[in-house]
């Protein structure tokens, strides 16, 4: 079974990857600001949403499955754990990636030796061995801290909230699995590698992803670009849309190489 995607907009193509637990309703905010000037693809990944759990239990193998339904060449754009799988497409398959966004995603989403301005592993081993007990609360908790420090942080809950089971509730293996994903990847080493332009868009306020980690993450990836949100969280698309867009609008065009590789905005 392939994985769910919805279609709308007119112009150059423009893939979007949601994060952990979500699916692609996640855009709603977003994706009419988008369609006047791109093709908007969006994809809900395997045991989210409208999009069945077939076992793709590590990063390779969900990356293979988006790529299985995304577009032959287009920008692609990943949230969070979104961002891992969109940034693995870029390593695997560059002809498929012409411009790549990582929205509140770093290579490493943990702590490791060298890399301090991250979250503790444990946090995701505790959310790990709560689903066990407690699905759906651990759920909740999660999308707490996603808006924890955010503006409008009650407004965005409710909205990640109403969104989570807008297709039914995500498969349980899927979630644990994806934790494990972002428990485990390390893409520093690899990421280099990356030679489409990069926009790394970071919420000022993120607790999961903080704005330190994007700019050492910059630092890293040849030529990238950096762009923090004032006043928003680990969702920056659901507070701050309009910014999001008019900031994406400008970067998903040809690049002049002289701006590479600073922070803007």
């Amino acid at each position: 079974m392939k994985l769910f995607t919805q279609t709308s907009g007119e112009g150059p193509g423009l893939v979007l990857v949601h994060g952990w637990g979500l699916h692609g309703g996640i855009w709603d905010p977003l994706v009419p600001l988008l369609e006047p000037c791109f093709r908007v693809t969006r994809i809900d990944l395997p045991g989210h949403g409208r999009s069945a759990w077939q076992g793709q239990a590590d990063l390779d193998a969900v990356t293979d499955a988006v790529l299985a339904v995304a577009p032959p060449a287009a920008a692609w754009l990943g949230w969070s754990l979104g961002g891992l799988v969109a940034a693995q497409a870029a390593l695997v398959a560059p002809e498929r990636v012409s411009q790549l966004v990582l929205l509140a995603s770093t290579p490493s989403f943990v702590r490791r030796p060298g890399w301090q301005t991250a979250m503790l592993p444990v946090l995701l081993d505790t959310f790990a061995a709560d689903l066990e007990e407690d699905y759906n609360g651990t759920l909740n908790r999660f999308l707490s801290l996603q808006v924890r420090g955010s503006e409008d942080s009650s407004a965005v809950l409710r909205t990640l909230r109403a969104k989570l089971l807008e297709h039914g509730a995500p498969a349980a293996q899927a979630l644990r699995a994806y934790l494990e994903v972002l428990r485990n990847t390390d893409l520093r080493e690899r990421i280099i590698a990356i030679h489409c332009p990069v926009l790394l868009l970071i919420g000022e306020r993120d607790t999961l992803v903080p704005a330190a980690a994007g700019r050492q993450a910059a630092q890293m990836i040849p030529g990238a670009r950096l762009q923090v949100i004032a006043g928003a969280g680990h969702a920056p698309f659901l507070v701050h849309p309009r910014a999001v867009a008019t900031i994406l609008q400008g970067f998903l065009q040809p690049l002049n190489a002289s701006g590479a590789g600073k922070e803007y905005g």
